[in-house]
């Protein structure tokens, strides 16, 4: 019973979870109905609940070629110094990366020629224009 005492006291219980009882070999009932309960206390207490999951997916925008784009631009943005990272809060320059990032831009609209609607098209071109010239001239400023 002291051993059981000082365990409560470090913040967990052990429950017996067996389907069978030792004594009577004869299925529990108190078992039956706590599969339910078991996953929720399973689930980290940090970790949000299926609403929450469900809410924070309907955040997220849709994903077609023109936000995978935007989101590969604002890498380069990031990584350029044009804008914080939203992490950190901080505004971080990494022209290396950067131009890896524009690089990959640029394979992609190559790659993809041909294959996008004349607004996807579009989209590309400006956004390498943009990226481009921004990076001449955090090029210029090192």
């Amino acid at each position: 019973m002291a051993n059981e005492e000082k365990q409560e006291g470090k913040g967990f219980t052990v429950q017996d979870r067996r389907r069978f009882s030792m004594e009577t070999g004869e299925a529990r009932e108190e078992v039956a109905s706590q599969p339910e309960a078991a996953a929720q206390s399973a689930q980290p207490a940090d970790a949000p609940s299926e609403p929450a999951r469900e809410a924070q997916s309907e955040v997220l925008p849709e994903i077609n070629f023109s936000t995978f784009v935007i989101s590969l631009s604002t890498q380069a943005l990031m990584n350029l110094g044009e804008i914080a990272n939203p992490l950190s809060g901080k505004v971080e320059t990494d022209v290396t990366v950067a131009k890896q990032m524009i690089d990959i831009l640029g394979m992609l609209k190559e790659k993809t020629g041909g294959n996008l609607s004349a607004h996807e098209d579009r989209l590309i071109q400006e956004i390498l224009y943009d990226l481009r010239m921004r990076y001449v001239e955090a090029v210029k400023k090192r």
